[in-house]
């Protein structure tokens, strides 16, 4: 309690003493969406896709602009152990990713494929996508993903170091590859959301005061490319990220007491 009531003086201090950088806010959530947690576009909809993490009902919501709830898309075969981030492909089909961790007590991660989501009315049945880390590898917590060249990537809730793992797009069971660790020139790197852009030259990842700019690769060592951060100057707890187009991103935050629960836009390009 006394940490959330830090927290909500803090967030007051902050917006009240500053502007709020380049974000833009554009609507609300409803009070009903306490928890967004992830931020999607999906190719034949236009909505912002979005759901809440544990706990909370095995449902999708697609949202507008001003944060209105237009659709509700229940998927019926799946649990919500700790749903945390939605990616989408070029097919229209929607991914959630169940890979939330807190508590490091798991020793396998669902990503549930929806398909072709233009075309669904109320409910959903799910294909699943499920991985392991590598054996070497300590459980780890994640909260991101994104999709390149018919892979997911996913990038690790920091613990020690920020890493990035891969896992094929395809249904069935499968191990994770590592393939990198970050140097994000930061000591808060807790990424909560990630995307890529439509034309695949543009990755962004989220945290709650900051967003890292990933450009200039050909394969997937991103790790190395050129990283770019740009600072909000806003504190809230921000749980989602996907494009609206190449040059400008959609960041959700999660409601806490009074501070969040918005959808805002960013220009990050030309």
């Amino acid at each position: 309690m006394i940490r959330k009531t830090i927290f909500i003086l803090f967030s007051i201090l902050l917006l009240s003493s500053c502007n709020k950088g380049r974000l833009n806010r554009i609507g609300s959530f409803p009070l009903s969406l306490k928890e967004s947690s992830a931020a999607e576009k999906v190719v034949g909809s236009p909505l912002i896709w979005t759901l809440e993490d544990s706990r909370n009902p095995t449902v999708l919501y697609g949202v507008n602009e001003n944060g209105n709830i237009i659709r509700e898309i229940k998927v019926i075969n799946a649990t919500n152990n700790d749903w945390e981030d939605l990616t989408s492909d070029t097919s229209g089909n929607i991914y959630i990713g169940d890979f939330g961790n807190n508590r490091k007590d798991r020793d396998s991660f669902i990503i549930y494929k929806i398909s072709n989501l233009k075309n669904i009315k109320q409910h959903a049945i799910a294909e699943l996508i499920s991985f392991k880390l590598p054996p070497e590898t300590k459980t780890l917590n994640f909260e991101a993903f994104f999709i390149y060249k018919k892979h997911f990537y996913l990038i690790n809730k920091k613990n020690k170091k920020t890493m990035l793992f891969k896992v094929p797009n395809r249904i069935g069971n499968h191990t994770a590859e590592y393939v990198c660790s970050f140097d994000l020139d930061s000591e808060k790197q807790k990424i909560t959301s990630a995307d890529i852009s439509n034309d695949g030259k543009t990755i962004v990842l989220l945290n709650s005061n900051m967003l890292w700019k990933i450009t200039d690769f050909n394969t997937d060592d991103f790790c190395n490319a050129t990283i770019e951060n740009i600072a909000f100057n806003h504190f809230s707890q921000k749980e989602g990220v996907c494009f609206k187009d190449n040059n400008t991103i959609y960041i959700t935050d999660e409601r806490v007491s009074f501070i969040g629960g918005n959808i805002y836009t960013l220009k990050i390009g030309d």
